[in-house]
């Protein structure tokens, strides 16, 4: 028998052929030992030389060698969170894979390496978890993702673009965004000089893209470059700078905007039943010009001719001119016309000024557009003394969805309170989803307890109608509910005779909670979620 690497190989190539009965394979020393038939040992043999020969083989000529990963500065999760994201990546509870990564990152820990290739895939097909994991990622992830053009998107993904000033002039248009907001954070007269001199070069989009950057470090030295820009050749260029423009309370676009107010309402002393009272008259403009065009209102703005909000009625051009108009002027504009502080002016009295035949309906049509356009303002110009006004005057009805933006506005201490409010306020009403929907996570504290509130009051209503209800708060409260609302939720399932011992395998329904139609089944699976989630986060603590 020859000893050669060869002519083992070949014995075996031999044996195949023949087979094991006329002919039998060497054997080899590294094989083994507990190899069955004389079939099973050839092939495990086979394969142990397959794998001795491709170990030896030299590698051609012209192949330099990868660059070993960088050394990972950041600690690994712990064995039982990175059990989880292996559940997760498995699609168990899938959803939650934005948390688990914004969780690790906030702890100061990244992804176990033998995870990273599944985790860069899954980033592949969706761009929303991208961020995400530049965050978690740590070292080794960039590291893989300049071995594999596949997962390439990661390079610059992050917070910081890498490469230092040479991103803005060989980077892609994400890198050179990302590049340009940090710089913008830093030193924003760099930043707007930078895009002066590449602006005549660079196409549209990234036109559009760069100048919204401006919203950093926004300021009355940026406004000369936005006036530019209102003259572009591109759409949303020009709606770009309008909108930025309307940020800028001292500037001459927002002159131009409240003398335009100016003509559409005024101030009115009016008696009614023996007392003397303000009004606010109002008349939405006639034409629109090339100047209201130049300034961001276009002939049919957002929403021209869709319904009005819960009392119906269609939203026409001249009430949509008026909001837009509205919303880009200074609210310093109506506490001078007025002499009043913004929770009495949102509270006076509001008439249409054209004296229609449908005069109720007329001056509810006046005043939702002039507390619309006031809530877009104030949402605009981060003005927390209207949005407080605005949420606590109790003038906007038929706008919770208005409502709920400028909750964002509010100081963190009063947020949670304000959406509490709004929330019971619309419970039991369609509203209540779309109000909702604009409120981010996390729910905890008191706007938590608004939440299992009006959980609580759809599980309890039996129509059809109530049933979807419930389905789509269990779906927007599965990623937004504090986890440790679970118990309570728990205990509404049993109160509506869904409760029943018993287990259940991980992403079904809850332990405990037994599935009564398609509500019930919602709220098991909502239960299930927040204690996934809620050891998931005692995990990544650890």
């Amino acid at each position: 028998m020859s000893t050669a690497p060869g002519g083992v190989w070949n014995e075996h190539v031999t044996a195949a052929l023949l087979g094991t009965r006329r002919r039998s394979a060497p054997p080899l020393p590294q094989a083994p030992a507990e190899a069955g038939d004389a079939a099973e040992r050839l092939l495990d043999q086979a394969a142990l030389l397959t794998v001795r020969r491709r170990a030896g083989r030299r590698a051609s000529g012209g192949v330099e060698p990868i660059a070993p990963a960088p050394v990972e500065d950041l600690p690994v999760v712990s064995p039982a969170a990175a059990r989880r994201l292996e559940l997760i990546l498995g699609g168990t509870q899938i959803r939650v894979l934005p948390e688990w990564l914004e969780a690790a990152a906030a702890h100061g820990r990244r992804v176990p390496a033998r995870l990273l290739p599944d985790l860069l895939e899954r980033g592949r097909s969706d761009r929303m978890l991208r961020p995400y994991i530049a965050r978690a990622a740590g070292r080794r992830g960039v590291w893989l993702a300049l071995q594999n053009t596949e997962w390439a998107y990661l390079v610059g993904a992050g917070d910081d673009p890498g490469g230092g000033p040479e991103v803005w002039r060989t980077g892609t248009r994400n890198q050179r965004v990302a590049y340009l907001t940090a710089l913008r954070g830093t030193d924003p007269a760099a930043a707007r000089e930078a895009l002066r001199e590449t602006w005549g070069r660079e196409p549209a989009p990234d036109r559009a893209a760069f100048l919204a950057t401006f919203e950093h470090g926004l300021s009355a030295d940026d406004e000369q470059f936005l006036e530019s820009a209102l003259e572009d050749r591109g759409k949303d260029v020009r709606q770009t700078a309008a909108d930025l423009l309307a940020r800028l309370p001292g500037s001459a676009y927002a002159a131009r905007m409240a003398a335009r107010a100016r003509a559409c309402v005024r101030a009115e002393e009016r008696t009614v039943q023996g007392r003397r009272r303000t009004w606010v008259l109002v008349e939405p403009p006639r034409t629109h010009d090339e100047g209201l065009a130049r300034d961001g209102v276009p002939f049919h703005p957002t929403g021209s001719f869709a319904p009005g909000g819960r009392s119906g009625g269609p939203v026409g051009t001249r009430s949509a001119w008026l909001r837009e108009i509205l919303a880009r002027t200074p609210l310093s504009a109506w506490t001078d016309l007025f002499g009043l502080p913004p929770g009495e002016i949102v509270c006076l009295p509001v008439a249409d000024a054209a004296g229609r035949a449908d005069a109720r309906a007329a001056d509810a049509r006046a005043a939702r557009d002039m507390h619309i356009g006031w809530a877009r303002a104030a949402l605009r110009q981060r003005d927390v003394a209207w949005a407080r006004a605005l949420l606590k005057g109790g003038v906007m009805v038929d706008e919770p969805e208005a409502l709920a933006d400028l909750l964002q506005v509010l100081p963190g201490g009063e947020r949670e309170q304000a959406a509490a409010d709004l929330i019971r306020w619309v419970d039991g009403d369609p509203d209540l989803l779309r109000v909702l929907e604009r409120i981010p996570g996390p729910w905890t504290g008191r706007l938590a307890d608004a939440v299992v509130a009006a959980l609580a009051a759809a599980a309890e209503r039996r129509a059809r109608s109530h049933e979807h209800t419930l389905t789509q708060l269990c779906r927007l409260a599965d990623q937004r509910l504090g986890p440790d609302a679970a118990p309570r939720l728990e205990a509404v399932a049993a109160r509506l005779g869904t409760a029943a011992p018993g287990t259940t395998a991980p992403g079904t329904a809850a332990p405990g909670v037994r599935a009564s139609g398609a509500a019930g089944h919602a709220l098991a699976e909502l239960i299930e979620t927040l204690r996934f989630r809620h050891d998931m986060l005692k995990e990544l603590s650890r």
